[in-house]
């Protein structure tokens, strides 16, 4: 079965609220980090701004940040602690375009699909009784057309790293190109690195989860053999590891960005220490992403759901979905993401050790 890229319509710009509005309004910064009061703040969806008369997309868009006029007439979507003294940002709280700002949430939405008129069903939401077969087969579709055609971006917590086969499963991901960067924690890195060298994480195996002797200092152990490497790949060829998820990251010179919290052993080098530099290197790999999904990290996806839009615009003009999935066995984790207001995610509530190995089966990587 293949994939079938849904076809993005656009507003109706012909139509009489939308041709006769006024253009947005702007201001100016005053002062760096500040936006003037009254600015629009962005969500996840396409949004268009009404500029000399013609209604404009605004590219690589995120959720709460603002929207600059460039003076080449280009509209980049800002954080507010990045606008700058003479910035000239949009202005205006309604969304509906009548004050020159349109926010287009169903361009992806087929007009001739029938809905339910049920008033009442069962099983509407996603909980641990959920049937998530279909989700699967659509998710093992969306892949192989994303590793010819898209950019996979994977979010991960350290569970994988607990757990021989979740690891070994992540590993033949990556080898086999479905994974085109990582973000994740020092925790993943360090406990992943862990198993290759010691065969434990956080001092049990990984197999049999038997606690080896004095297994609490494995880790600080591998942290402290990686500083003396200087970095994770050099750690690698010095210590001949030849397993694991960073192994595979390495090898296959796969794009991946730790980010570092108050309660860090270490850290690993690769790991970014400070907060907003961290969420800049992080936009910077959701940048260009087409899928993302995320893995039992309740934090990183809800920051990685702030910064990623429901759409990307392709070097061609074409504007196509992105696909963001949240996966934990928690049901308050993939609720507090829609909570935050992504609503373009899909949610699967499993294990996510589990969850690696179906995929890597589906996928027909690891048998």
């Amino acid at each position: 079965m293949s994939f079938d890229m849904p076809t993005y319509v656009e507003p109706d710009f012909s139509n009489a609220l939308l041709a006769s509005a006024p253009n947005a309004e702007l201001a100016v910064v005053d002062a760096d980090g500040v936006a003037p009061r009254g600015y629009h703040s962005t969500s996840m969806y396409p949004e268009y701004f009404k500029v000399d008369g013609r209604w404009q997309l605004a590219p690589e868009s995120r959720m709460d940040s603002s929207v600059v006029l460039r003076p080449n007439g280009q509209l980049d979507v800002v954080e507010n602690r990045n606008l700058r003294t003479g910035d000239h940002v949009f202005l205006g709280r309604t969304e509906d375009g009548s004050e020159g700002i349109l926010i287009h949430e169903n361009g992806f939405v087929d007009p001739t699909a029938q809905a339910s008129t049920d008033k009442f069903a069962f099983r509407q939401g996603r909980s641990r009784e959920t049937a998530f077969a279909r989700d699967y087969d659509r998710l093992f579709e969306l892949l192989r057309y994303e590793r010819e055609h898209g950019k996979i971006v994977w979010v991960m917590g350290p569970a994988f790293s607990f757990d021989y086969d979740a690891r070994y499963a992540m590993q033949r991901m990556v080898e086999e190109g479905y994974v085109d960067g990582v973000m994740a924690g020092n925790a993943l890195a360090t406990h992943d690195l862990e198993g290759a060298l010691l065969h434990t994480a956080l001092g049990q195996d990984i197999y049999t989860q038997e606690s080896m002797p004095n297994g609490h200092y494995n880790h600080l152990d591998v942290i402290n053999e990686v500083r003396r490497s200087g970095s994770i790949p050099q750690f690698v060829e010095d210590h001949h590891i030849k397993d694991g998820i960073m192994y595979s990251l390495v090898r296959k010179n796969v794009p991946f960005v730790l980010t570092g919290s108050i309660r860090d052993d270490g850290p690993l080098p690769e790991v970014v220490g400070d907060a907003y530099e961290g969420q800049g290197a992080m936009r910077d790999m959701v940048r260009d992403a087409t899928t993302v999904i995320c893995l039992a990290t309740m934090l990183h996806t809800i920051a990685t759901g702030n910064m990623t839009p429901s759409f990307r615009v392709l070097k061609d003009g074409t504007v196509r979905p992105v696909y963001f999935y949240a996966v934990d066995a928690d049901e308050f984790v993939v609720n507090k993401l829609l909570d935050r207001g992504s609503l373009s995610a899909t949610t699967v509530v499993t294990n996510v050790q589990d969850f690696i190995t179906i995929v890597a089966r589906g996928m027909g990587v690891w048998r």
